[in-house]
């Protein structure tokens, strides 16, 4: 009687990926490695480790309590920094599966891509950046987290691609997993910020762009699927990750649309502003306070700057409340 199993191993995974993904596709066998060495695993690729190692880390978990766009809402429907990896992730995954490129790549990348963002979305990597030279980048802290705070030694290339995926980092990406990753990650935000401002009465259906609309159908689940089908069409036909540039023309005024009538809408400003004073205290406080910083904040080859600018960004929206609560609110009987 044949057996009902047959055990797999990363020489097989291997093999796989030789016999089946494009000349594009970036093999694991062929990593360009890591900062330290280690023993193959047995079992799964060097992507399949990353993968693993990222979905475990404590940086993972606390995306569920991190803002995407509205900052504390009271709905259970509202996307999180969470449920916006996990979005990234299926587009990117479904992409990368469309064109033949490694699929175990591409879900570590999208998986580990936002880590590093601070607490309360890109209004908290403003105000980090008022105590930098130049600009905080949330890209930048994910390489960190996963390189020192909470050292996972992954591959040059989830780390290349996790540090270039933003679009204002002029060069992209060195693998076209990485850049299926930039272009997931503008799909997926774009979709569900547009779902989540008609949720709270933001937007009407009959305000978004006629363009967009004409495009992509109508918003969720149609937008989704006819961006994937068109960076997939497209990317076959040039050989580059791209998408179709009547869609990509009514993407980008969709992105402008939402800056406009969302992000930067007058009616946030007051929770912008709260949400930059909490951070901008309690980086002064732990800035006068070193020694209150967690152990694993301290490490010894940073500076007290960088250690409290490491502790700041790593906080949950309601972990950074609740501390300046107890810091900054008036006790009445103290």
């Amino acid at each position: 009687m044949s057996q009902p199993f047959r055990l797999r191993t990363r020489q097989d995974a291997e093999r796989i990926e030789n016999e089946t993904l494009a000349t594009a596709a970036t093999r694991s066998a062929a990593t360009r490695g890591r900062v330290v060495h280690e023993i193959p695993d047995p079992h799964r690729t060097a992507f399949e480790r990353d993968r693993d190692r990222i979905l475990h880390s404590k940086a993972f978990r606390r995306l569920k309590h991190k803002t995407q766009v509205f900052m504390n809402p009271e709905g259970d429907h509202y996307v999180t920094r969470l449920t916006h990896t996990l979005q990234v992730t299926q587009i990117g995954r479904s992409i990368a599966r469309n064109l033949s490129l490694n699929e175990t790549l591409t879900e570590a990348v999208c998986l580990g891509h936002d880590v590093g963002h601070s607490p309360f979305g890109h209004t908290g990597e403003e105000a980090l950046s008022e105590f930098v030279d130049g600009e905080w980048s949330h890209a930048a802290q994910s390489v960190r987290i996963f390189a020192v705070l909470e050292p996972l030694n992954l591959t040059w290339e989830v780390t290349d691609a996790i540090a270039r995926h933003p679009w204002r980092v002029p060069v992209g990406p060195s693998t076209a997993e990485g850049s299926v990753l930039r272009i997931a990650d503008r799909i997926a935000y774009l979709t569900h910020d547009v779902e989540d401002a008609l949720r709270a009465g933001v937007l009407r259906s009959d305000d978004l762009p006629a363009d967009a609309l004409a495009a992509f159908g109508d918003p969720g689940r149609e937008w989704i699927g006819t961006a994937i089908r068109s960076v997939t069409d497209e990317s076959l036909r040039t050989g580059v990750i791209s998408m179709e540039t009547h869609l990509a023309e009514a993407m980008h005024e969709l992105r402008a649309f939402m800056f406009e009538r969302v992000y930067l809408r007058a009616a946030m400003e007051p929770q912008r502003r709260r949400a930059k004073e909490i951070v901008r205290n309690l980086v002064g406080y732990f800035a006068q306070h070193p020694d209150e910083i967690p152990d694993s904040y301290r490490h010894v080859t940073a500076d007290t700057r960088t250690q409290v600018i490491d502790y700041v960004a790593g906080m949950t929206d309601r972990f950074a409340i609740r501390i300046h609560d107890r810091l900054f609110r008036p006790r009445l009987f103290d």
